[in-house]
Protein backbone atom coordinates (compact mmCIF):
# COMPACT_ATOMS: atom_id res chain seq x y z
CA UNK A 1 0.00 0.00 0.00
CA UNK A 2 1.65 3.71 -1.15
CA UNK A 3 0.95 6.04 1.11
CA UNK A 4 1.86 10.05 -0.08
CA UNK A 5 3.53 11.23 2.49
CA UNK A 6 4.91 14.62 1.40
CA UNK A 7 1.72 14.80 -0.41
CA UNK A 8 -0.18 14.81 2.96
CA UNK A 9 2.53 17.32 4.58
CA UNK A 10 1.86 19.76 1.58
CA UNK A 11 -1.92 19.62 2.32
CA UNK A 12 -2.09 19.88 5.96
CA UNK A 13 0.94 22.32 6.18
CA UNK A 14 -1.75 25.56 6.15
CA UNK A 15 -4.15 23.99 8.50
CA UNK A 16 -2.51 21.57 11.49
CA UNK A 17 -0.25 23.00 14.03
CA UNK A 18 3.62 21.17 14.02
CA UNK A 19 3.56 20.06 17.75
CA UNK A 20 6.78 20.07 19.78
CA UNK A 21 8.64 16.77 19.92
CA UNK A 22 9.71 17.84 23.90
CA UNK A 23 12.38 16.08 25.88
CA UNK A 24 11.17 15.20 29.26
CA UNK A 25 13.81 15.71 31.91
CA UNK A 26 11.60 13.38 34.60
CA UNK A 27 10.97 10.74 32.69
CA UNK A 28 14.21 10.82 31.01
CA UNK A 29 15.98 10.49 34.63
CA UNK A 30 13.43 8.44 36.13
CA UNK A 31 14.05 5.17 33.46
CA UNK A 32 18.04 6.15 32.50
CA UNK A 33 17.01 7.32 28.73
CA UNK A 34 15.60 9.94 26.38
CA UNK A 35 12.32 10.11 26.23
CA UNK A 36 10.81 12.66 24.21
CA UNK A 37 7.08 13.38 23.80
CA UNK A 38 5.43 14.13 20.80
CA UNK A 39 2.67 16.28 21.80
CA UNK A 40 -0.82 16.18 19.98
CA UNK A 41 -2.18 16.80 23.08
CA UNK A 42 -1.19 20.50 21.41
CA UNK A 43 -2.57 20.14 18.46
CA UNK A 44 -5.69 22.55 17.50
CA UNK A 45 -8.42 20.65 18.57
CA UNK A 46 -6.20 19.12 20.67
CA UNK A 47 -5.49 15.76 18.97
CA UNK A 48 -3.89 14.15 15.78
CA UNK A 49 -7.22 13.39 14.43
CA UNK A 50 -7.54 16.90 12.70
CA UNK A 51 -4.44 15.90 10.38
CA UNK A 52 -6.44 12.63 8.96
CA UNK A 53 -10.21 13.59 8.49
CA UNK A 54 -8.69 17.17 6.89
CA UNK A 55 -5.84 15.42 4.27
CA UNK A 56 -9.27 12.85 3.60
CA UNK A 57 -11.67 15.62 3.29
CA UNK A 58 -8.97 17.80 1.08
CA UNK A 59 -8.34 15.11 -1.18
CA UNK A 60 -12.14 14.96 -2.80
CA UNK A 61 -13.25 16.08 -5.91
CA UNK A 62 -14.83 19.51 -4.87
CA UNK A 63 -18.81 18.71 -6.02
CA UNK A 64 -18.75 15.47 -3.78
CA UNK A 65 -17.01 17.41 -1.19
CA UNK A 66 -19.82 19.84 -1.58
CA UNK A 67 -21.94 17.19 -1.83
CA UNK A 68 -21.55 16.92 2.00
CA UNK A 69 -20.05 14.50 4.33
CA UNK A 70 -20.54 12.71 7.23
CA UNK A 71 -18.93 10.76 10.30
CA UNK A 72 -19.42 8.52 13.09
CA UNK A 73 -16.57 9.51 16.60
CA UNK A 74 -16.25 9.07 20.32
CA UNK A 75 -14.96 12.91 20.65
CA UNK A 76 -11.24 13.60 18.69
CA UNK A 77 -12.50 12.59 15.17
CA UNK A 78 -15.62 14.52 15.48
CA UNK A 79 -13.78 17.53 15.98
CA UNK A 80 -10.69 17.16 13.11
CA UNK A 81 -13.93 16.54 11.22
CA UNK A 82 -15.81 19.87 12.24
CA UNK A 83 -12.88 21.54 11.98
CA UNK A 84 -12.00 20.64 8.37
CA UNK A 85 -15.69 20.95 7.38
CA UNK A 86 -15.06 24.72 8.43
CA UNK A 87 -12.17 25.41 6.95
CA UNK A 88 -13.30 23.64 3.63
CA UNK A 89 -16.58 25.42 3.68
CA UNK A 90 -18.37 21.98 3.94
CA UNK A 91 -21.68 20.88 5.35
CA UNK A 92 -21.14 17.82 7.50
CA UNK A 93 -23.11 15.45 9.59
CA UNK A 94 -21.12 14.37 13.24
CA UNK A 95 -22.88 10.90 14.70
CA UNK A 96 -22.01 10.63 18.36
CA UNK A 97 -22.26 7.73 20.97
CA UNK A 98 -24.68 9.09 23.46
CA UNK A 99 -22.05 8.31 26.17
CA UNK A 100 -19.64 11.04 24.68
CA UNK A 101 -18.62 13.31 27.14
CA UNK A 102 -20.37 16.70 26.94
CA UNK A 103 -16.93 18.85 26.50
CA UNK A 104 -16.35 17.24 23.53
CA UNK A 105 -19.81 17.56 21.86
CA UNK A 106 -19.93 21.29 22.95
CA UNK A 107 -15.59 21.20 21.24
CA UNK A 108 -17.63 19.66 18.08
CA UNK A 109 -19.96 22.34 17.95
CA UNK A 110 -17.01 25.35 18.50
CA UNK A 111 -14.78 23.54 15.74
CA UNK A 112 -17.59 23.20 13.10
CA UNK A 113 -20.30 25.90 14.07
CA UNK A 114 -22.95 25.77 11.28
CA UNK A 115 -21.21 23.98 9.28
CA UNK A 116 -22.14 20.79 10.76
CA UNK A 117 -25.15 19.44 12.80
CA UNK A 118 -24.80 16.39 15.52
CA UNK A 119 -26.40 13.54 16.40
CA UNK A 120 -26.23 11.28 19.39
CA UNK A 121 -26.44 7.82 18.43
CA UNK A 122 -26.19 3.93 19.86
CA UNK A 123 -23.78 3.69 23.21
CA UNK A 124 -20.70 2.71 21.65
CA UNK A 125 -18.43 4.00 18.58
CA UNK A 126 -19.61 0.96 16.58
CA UNK A 127 -23.29 0.92 16.57
CA UNK A 128 -22.91 5.20 15.99
CA UNK A 129 -21.12 4.11 12.98
CA UNK A 130 -23.87 1.72 11.53
CA UNK A 131 -26.33 4.47 11.85
CA UNK A 132 -23.97 6.68 10.43
CA UNK A 133 -23.06 4.77 7.55
CA UNK A 134 -26.75 3.88 6.82
CA UNK A 135 -27.47 7.43 6.83
CA UNK A 136 -24.69 8.13 4.21
CA UNK A 137 -25.67 5.65 1.81
CA UNK A 138 -29.76 7.07 2.01
CA UNK A 139 -28.44 10.65 1.64
CA UNK A 140 -25.59 9.92 -1.29
CA UNK A 141 -23.30 10.98 1.13
CA UNK A 142 -19.32 10.89 1.73
CA UNK A 143 -18.36 8.89 4.77
CA UNK A 144 -15.07 10.18 6.65
CA UNK A 145 -13.93 7.19 8.86
CA UNK A 146 -11.98 7.76 11.83
CA UNK A 147 -9.63 5.16 10.56
CA UNK A 148 -9.74 2.39 7.73
CA UNK A 149 -8.94 4.46 5.19
CA UNK A 150 -5.38 5.23 3.47
CA UNK A 151 -6.03 8.74 3.56
CA UNK A 152 -6.99 8.75 6.86
CA UNK A 153 -3.68 6.97 7.51
CA UNK A 154 -1.65 8.61 5.07
CA UNK A 155 -2.69 12.45 7.49
CA UNK A 156 -1.88 10.42 10.16
CA UNK A 157 1.65 9.64 9.14
CA UNK A 158 2.88 13.54 8.85
CA UNK A 159 2.93 12.91 12.70
CA UNK A 160 6.04 10.32 12.23
CA UNK A 161 7.43 12.67 9.59
CA UNK A 162 7.59 15.43 12.30
CA UNK A 163 9.27 13.63 14.25
CA UNK A 164 12.12 12.20 12.00
CA UNK A 165 12.36 15.81 10.98
CA UNK A 166 13.59 16.18 14.82
CA UNK A 167 15.16 13.48 15.70
CA UNK A 168 17.21 10.18 14.29
CA UNK A 169 18.43 6.99 15.60
CA UNK A 170 15.57 6.17 17.64
CA UNK A 171 15.43 3.07 19.61
CA UNK A 172 11.85 3.24 20.33
CA UNK A 173 8.86 4.60 19.45
CA UNK A 174 5.67 4.15 21.64
CA UNK A 175 1.85 4.46 19.87
CA UNK A 176 -1.24 4.10 20.95
CA UNK A 177 -3.95 2.42 19.05
CA UNK A 178 -7.77 2.81 18.84
CA UNK A 179 -8.81 2.01 15.25
CA UNK A 180 -4.79 1.78 14.46
CA UNK A 181 -5.04 4.58 11.97
CA UNK A 182 -2.00 6.28 13.93
CA UNK A 183 0.17 3.58 14.46
CA UNK A 184 -0.76 2.54 10.56
CA UNK A 185 0.28 5.84 9.46
CA UNK A 186 2.99 6.60 12.05
CA UNK A 187 4.73 2.91 11.98
CA UNK A 188 4.60 2.81 7.89
CA UNK A 189 6.82 5.74 7.54
CA UNK A 190 9.04 4.59 10.43
CA UNK A 191 9.68 0.99 8.30
CA UNK A 192 10.35 3.19 5.58
CA UNK A 193 12.73 5.67 7.10
CA UNK A 194 14.18 4.46 10.37
CA UNK A 195 13.49 0.19 10.32
CA UNK A 196 15.67 -0.09 13.11
CA UNK A 197 13.12 1.80 15.53
CA UNK A 198 11.17 -0.95 17.33
CA UNK A 199 7.28 -0.29 17.29
CA UNK A 200 5.34 -0.69 20.41
CA UNK A 201 1.86 -0.59 20.19
CA UNK A 202 -0.26 0.26 22.97
CA UNK A 203 -4.30 -0.72 23.85
CA UNK A 204 -5.85 -0.29 26.96
CA UNK A 205 -6.55 -4.11 28.67
CA UNK A 206 -10.44 -3.58 28.11
CA UNK A 207 -10.45 -2.92 25.02
CA UNK A 208 -7.87 -5.32 23.11
CA UNK A 209 -9.17 -5.22 19.95
CA UNK A 210 -5.45 -5.16 17.83
CA UNK A 211 -4.04 -7.53 20.29
CA UNK A 212 -7.32 -10.06 19.43
CA UNK A 213 -6.99 -9.23 15.42
CA UNK A 214 -3.12 -10.56 15.57
CA UNK A 215 -4.06 -13.34 17.67
CA UNK A 216 -6.50 -14.97 15.51
CA UNK A 217 -4.40 -13.37 12.12
CA UNK A 218 -7.16 -11.33 11.06
CA UNK A 219 -9.95 -8.63 12.60
CA UNK A 220 -12.37 -9.61 14.90
CA UNK A 221 -15.53 -8.03 16.55
CA UNK A 222 -14.55 -8.21 20.48
CA UNK A 223 -17.92 -8.94 22.23
CA UNK A 224 -17.89 -6.02 25.12
CA UNK A 225 -15.14 -3.59 25.64
CA UNK A 226 -13.87 -1.75 28.72
CA UNK A 227 -14.96 2.53 27.60
CA UNK A 228 -12.62 4.59 30.21
CA UNK A 229 -9.98 4.93 27.76
CA UNK A 230 -12.57 6.32 25.25
CA UNK A 231 -10.51 7.49 22.80
CA UNK A 232 -8.97 4.02 22.23
CA UNK A 233 -12.21 1.97 23.19
CA UNK A 234 -12.85 0.11 19.73
CA UNK A 235 -14.53 -3.25 19.17
CA UNK A 236 -13.35 -3.77 16.01
CA UNK A 237 -10.02 -2.82 14.38
CA UNK A 238 -9.98 -1.86 10.71
CA UNK A 239 -9.12 -4.22 7.66
CA UNK A 240 -6.90 -1.61 6.28
CA UNK A 241 -5.10 -0.72 9.47
CA UNK A 242 -4.82 -3.93 10.41
CA UNK A 243 -2.91 -5.08 7.40
CA UNK A 244 -0.57 -2.52 7.34
CA UNK A 245 -0.08 -3.19 11.85
CA UNK A 246 0.55 -6.50 11.08
CA UNK A 247 3.98 -5.30 8.53
CA UNK A 248 4.88 -2.65 10.81
CA UNK A 249 4.37 -3.39 14.80
CA UNK A 250 7.32 -5.25 16.83
CA UNK A 251 5.26 -5.52 19.72
CA UNK A 252 1.60 -5.05 21.15
CA UNK A 253 1.32 -4.37 24.73
CA UNK A 254 -1.72 -4.01 26.79
CA UNK A 255 -2.03 -1.43 29.36
CA UNK A 256 -4.49 -1.72 32.76
CA UNK A 257 -7.37 1.11 32.87
CA UNK A 258 -5.69 1.56 36.08
CA UNK A 259 -2.34 2.65 35.50
CA UNK A 260 -3.95 4.54 32.98
CA UNK A 261 -5.78 7.15 36.02
CA UNK A 262 -2.41 7.12 37.32
CA UNK A 263 0.03 7.80 34.60
CA UNK A 264 -2.36 10.50 33.99
CA UNK A 265 -2.46 12.38 37.57
CA UNK A 266 1.72 11.88 37.33
CA UNK A 267 1.43 13.91 34.16
CA UNK A 268 -0.50 16.17 35.31
CA UNK A 269 1.44 16.98 39.24
CA UNK A 270 4.78 16.47 37.34
CA UNK A 271 4.91 17.76 34.05
CA UNK A 272 2.07 19.86 33.90
CA UNK A 273 0.25 18.08 31.11
CA UNK A 274 -3.01 17.36 30.67
CA UNK A 275 -4.08 14.41 28.98
CA UNK A 276 -7.30 12.33 28.01
CA UNK A 277 -7.09 8.30 29.02
CA UNK A 278 -6.08 7.67 25.41
CA UNK A 279 -3.11 10.06 25.04
CA UNK A 280 -1.68 8.39 28.68
CA UNK A 281 -0.70 4.94 27.06
CA UNK A 282 2.28 5.68 25.47
CA UNK A 283 3.58 6.74 28.89
CA UNK A 284 1.83 4.58 30.96
CA UNK A 285 3.84 1.55 29.21
CA UNK A 286 7.40 2.73 29.79
CA UNK A 287 7.52 0.97 33.48
CA UNK A 288 7.28 -2.54 31.56
CA UNK A 289 10.07 -1.59 29.29
CA UNK A 290 12.10 0.01 31.88
CA UNK A 291 15.16 -2.75 31.31
CA UNK A 292 14.88 -2.27 27.64
CA UNK A 293 14.46 1.44 27.40
CA UNK A 294 17.50 2.07 29.83
CA UNK A 295 20.14 4.11 27.74
CA UNK A 296 18.13 4.49 24.44
CA UNK A 297 16.46 7.24 22.65
CA UNK A 298 12.63 6.56 23.47
CA UNK A 299 10.25 8.62 21.60
CA UNK A 300 5.70 8.42 22.88
CA UNK A 301 3.21 9.90 20.64
CA UNK A 302 1.26 11.88 23.43
CA UNK A 303 -2.10 11.61 21.14
CA UNK A 304 -4.64 14.13 22.49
Amino acid sequence: MILDYQGAVQRLKPVVTRTPLALSLNLSKRYGCEVYLKREDLQIIRSYKLRGAYNMMSSLPKEQLQKGVVCASAGNHAQGFAYSCKKLHAKGVVFMPIITPQQKVQQTKLFGEDYIEIKLIGDTFDDCAIAAKEYTLQNSLTFIPPFDDLRIIEGQSTVGVEILEEQSDIDFLFVPIGGGGLCAGVGSYFKTFSPKTKIIGLEPEGAPSMKAALDAGHPVTLPSIERFVDGAAVKRIGDTTFAICTEVLDEMHLVPEGKVCTTILKLYNEEAIVVEPAGALSIAALDKYADQIKGKKVVCVVSG
